[in-house]
């Protein structure tokens, strides 16, 4: 069943945030992920408002956690872990 990595980002570092995305970008691909929405507009109807949203898709939960647990993935975390605030959740699809 296909699931979504779901990252809702507040960027406090620009210049390391870049070098993150420029990163996970391909670690994500590598797993199978392809971006469904990165950036664009948004409303926020209720919780913690959240200036960058990034929706992946990936044919399972499994291959999403594995992405993320990756040694490629890891080291474009490095340079987000200080540079943002963020949540990211995978949740199974229905289709």
């Amino acid at each position: 069943m296909p699931a979504l990595w779901i990252a809702h980002v507040h960027v406090t570092d620009a210049d390391a945030y870049g070098r993150y995305a420029k990163l996970a970008g391909p670690a994500i691909a590598a797993h199978g992920g392809a971006f469904v929405a990165r950036g664009g507009r948004y409303v926020t109807l209720e919780g913690k408002d959240r200036a960058r949203h990034v929706v992946a898709q990936f044919p399972s939960v499994e291959a999403a956690e594995a992405c993320y647990h990756s040694p490629e993935y890891q080291e474009a975390l490095g340079h987000a872990r200080g540079a943002s605030e963020r949540d990211l959740i995978i949740v199974e699809t229905t289709e």
